[in-house]
């Protein structure tokens, strides 16, 4: 493993690089990555430090209860005025120091218009055959395990996945046949863990949801930064915020990332910078960055820049059998996408399915605080937990903004919820016949937004987009975004590994290391 280091001028008031990733999670980690062989000097900049490897990695107290590693500042509904803490976390490596490893592919499908119960998802400016390549080097990468061979809706492949898949513990085989007995097709979701020959990864239950204090799982510090600091010219500042982009006079080009560091102002100079900060916090720094030549926010002649705002319908589905014990420890191996797309059945997409990461009493106290601790830890002794997506579809208001203060502001109406409910009245069903009596729901709100994306939407036509089809924005030459933010539509897949893919594409074909 890598040992963790930052730069050596930290204590510079002037850096500068050939390249500034400005975010170190999977959109800009994976930019370093893909640039470290390349020779042109890349600086990292990361406004979170490293997360500590440390016992309290696995408590389900301390992540969930004492919300130890939660670090964002508050968010504001727009709506009501009403702060909350958002789903983000500022570390080297991003949200997916804490994200559940879940690593698929969109489908084909999912890049050209789809229509939907309550309107439609548009198309992309770029096709699933522009993307396999980097989906196959960044499944590589990323060491993914799987097999989507039962998933009626695999896309094509021009190689295997890397490693074999995660077995079914005990508790989800049954479910597994339980529910083929059904008429449906689970199959082994593709998961990000380093279980091969020399890997860490010891399948423990404390993956989702938490850091992994091995370095087993293929989150962005481990997979991408890590590997790329091992070259000399990639540096990484940790600490250090971003507060402003600076163009020159005609606003065509970034010549400085304005930051702050240890209570003091940073200069960040380079010949080409790229946004990765994340689907709101991008859009946030480039409306902060407004000036004479850009009046509405940075490369916003569209005026799309925060608008569009994504994040998936969600929710977590509990089935209990009092009867049985469920004693699985590593539970996030089975997904079920038999209504990922309209069928003979259901005349629109209902969305995806898939295991959550084992639940404990500690972990559902937040959303249950009534309820004594001893009678949940029992429950989920007997439970077993799943995982809703539906596609949230992109709408002009539903956005970020930033108001005078520097807040953030979330305006966010949930749209395609019929679809989402009639997915959840089907799993219900399903779990019930396959003995878990009791079932449990809980629809996640505006505070959990770990799929966000949408603010920087992707297109040919500036008029209508703000980054064209290989990440540069229209209206700046040398700014490009690798994160989600340039997602024309959501889909109803956990967006990581697109991310990565499509950070990878852009590192190869956008002009980065010219």
């Amino acid at each position: 493993m890598v040992e963790r280091r930052s730069s050596t001028e930290i204590g510079d008031d002037e850096l500068s690089a050939d390249v500034v990733v400005i975010g170190s999670g999977m959109g800009g980690g994976t930019v370093a990555r893909a640039l470290a062989p390349s020779g042109v000097s890349v600086l990292i900049v990361e406004r979170g430090d490293y997360l500590p490897r440390e016992p309290q990695n696995w408590s389900p107290r301390e992540v969930f209860l004492n919300t130890r590693y939660k670090n964002a500042e508050r968010w504001y509904d727009a709506h009501t005025g009403i702060a909350f803490a958002p789903g983000v976390h500022y570390y080297v490596g991003g949200n997916t120091k804490v994200y559940g490893a879940c690593l698929p592919r969109f489908r084909e499908r999912d890049f050209e218009i789809i229509e939907h119960a309550e309107g439609s998802s548009p198309a992309w400016p770029i096709r699933y055959a522009d993307i396999e390549p980097y989906y196959a080097q960044a499944e590589r990468l990323l060491k993914v395990h799987g097999d989507d061979t039962a998933d009626p809706t695999a896309p094509p492949r021009s190689s295997p996945y890397p490693y074999s898949p995660l077995a079914h513990e005990p508790a989800v085989e049954r479910l597994a046949v339980a529910f083929e007995a059904q008429g449906v097709h689970p199959f082994h979701m593709p998961m990000g863990v380093d279980l091969s020959g020399t890997g860490t990864c010891i399948r423990c239950g404390t993956c989702d949801g938490f850091p992994c204090k091995l370095g087993a799982k293929s989150d962005a510090e481990t997979s991408m930064v890590s590997p790329a600091l091992e070259y000399p010219a990639v540096r990484l500042v940790p600490r250090t915020r971003v507060v402003r982009l600076e163009t020159d006079d005609k606003g065509e080009r970034l010549t400085a990332a304005v930051a702050q560091r240890d209570g003091r102002i940073v200069r960040i100079r380079g010949t080409h910078f790229v946004l990765a900060a994340g689907a709101v916090n991008s859009a946030a720094l480039l409306l902060s960055s407004a000036s004479d030549t850009h009046p509405r926010g940075l490369a916003n002649s569209s005026d799309l820049v925060g608008r569009h705002y994504m994040t998936h319908n969600s929710t977590f589905l509990i089935g209990i059998d009092p009867r049985r014990r469920n004693d699985v420890t590593f539970q996030k191996t089975l997904g079920l996408n038999d209504w990922y797309f309209a069928a003979a059945d259901n005349a629109k997409p209902l969305g995806n399915v898939q295991m959550l990461g084992k639940l404990q009493g500690a972990m559902v106290k937040p959303a249950r605080r009534w309820v004594p601790m001893p009678l949940l830890e029992n429950a989920m002794a007997h439970s077993i937990d799943l995982y809703l997506t539906t596609e949230d579809l992109p709408h002009h208001d539903n956005r970020v903004s930033v108001d005078a203060d520097g807040r953030i502001k979330i305006a966010r109406r949930p749209n395609n919820l019929s679809s989402h409910a009639e997915l959840l009245r089907r799993m219900r069903h399903l779990l019930r016949k396959a003995g878990y009596p009791l079932v449990f729901s809980q629809t996640m709100g505006i505070e959990t937004n770990s799929h966000m994306c949408g603010t920087a939407v992707m297109g040919n036509d500036p008029a209508s987009s703000v980054i064209g089809p290989f990440g540069r924005t229209h209206d700046v030459r040398n700014l490009w975004i690798t994160d989600s933010s340039g997602f024309p539509s959501s889909a109803a897949l956990n967006p990581a590994l697109t991310i990565a893919a499509n950070a990878l594409r852009v590192a190869d074909l956008g002009g980065l290391s010219c």
